[in-house]
């Protein structure tokens, strides 16, 4: 009978040797997967053994890691902002990069009372949760065109606790949308579609394609967008959007045509331009 220590430690070795990336925190979370153990448990009892049911278990999410597949698929679920979500093929396997506009969002909130926030392309849920998870005074909605992707997002709002601080809409981007909002956030599709074939196998066979794919040049779900937006913003209010790499030019100059006052780049934790942040002023807004 194996340990679970031991048996994480092996398995590591084994997916380092299969060139993964991150063998040994995959390991780990594989063999907290398996036996419900918290990291906590992990270390304090290195030597707790796992039984021959959780073992055969063990070696079924072995070979689906070594297949390509996410830890996160594998166990139907991922932390984001400190939180765990569940996930499916339904939605994006929520990735670190983007705490960067949950960040961006709430700096934005700073000051303001009871704010409504508005997520297009919802998915899991994971941005819109994470702000009111912060923010016990603000309420949001979240639309998604995937009536199976607000299932998921419905799901995380029970399980949060964020129920009935957080509605959700089976919408295309704003149709059917009432009422005015703070804050709009979003991450859009915004690989150009012959750039998908190229992607890492764990996004490309993974994530929902629609969720990936902005059209030929990757700016089809900005510009929509940028037409969107004004119309359900508060004066003053402002838009939180994730950027692919290399777009924030481009994107800036849509939002900007499209009547917003200001815009600016926020960098995520590696330097990379990951949101934009489009401010709409109250002269724009009375204009519309």
């Amino acid at each position: 009978m194996n340990t679970r220590d031991h048996a994480a430690r092996m398995l590591g070795w084994r997916l380092k040797q299969a060139g993964l990336p991150t063998p040994e925190l995959d390991a780990r979370l594989l063999m907290r997967g398996v036996t419900g153990a918290s990291e906590i448990e992990m270390i304090r009892e290195p030597g707790a053994f796992i039984t021959a049911a959780e073992e055969a278990v063990l070696a079924s999410f072995e070979a689906r890691r070594l297949a390509g597949e996410p830890v996160a698929r594998i166990l139907g679920r991922r932390e984001f902002w400190g939180l765990e979500f569940a996930v499916t093929p339904a939605v994006l396997d929520p990735r670190p990069d983007s705490e960067t506009l949950v960040a961006a969002a709430l700096d934005l909130l700073r000051g303001i009372e009871a704010p409504r926030i508005l997520d297009l392309g919802t998915g899991s849920g994971c941005l819109l949760l994470a702000v009111l998870h912060e923010r016990a005074d603000a309420r949001g909605l979240g639309v998604d065109i995937s009536a199976d992707a607000l299932a998921v997002a419905q799901r995380n709002a029970v399980d949060l606790g964020l129920v009935p601080r957080a509605e959700f809409l089976q919408a295309d981007w704003t149709a059917g949308v009432a009422g005015l909002f703070d804050l709009v956030i979003s991450n859009p599709p915004y690989i150009a579609s012959a750039d998908i074939a190229a992607l890492d196998r764990d996004v490309r066979d993974h994530d929902p394609r629609r969720a990936l794919d902005g059209g030929a040049d990757g700016l089809d779900a900005y510009r929509a967008l940028a037409l969107a937006l004004p119309p359900v913003l508060k004066p003053g209010g402002h838009a939180v959007i994730e950027l692919g790499i290399g777009q924030a030019a481009a994107v800036a100059a849509l939002f900007e045509a499209a009547g917003f006052a200001t815009t600016r780049t926020v960098a995520d934790l590696a330097g990379v331009p990951r949101v934009l942040v489009a401010g709409l002023a109250p002269a724009k807004r009375r204009k519309g």
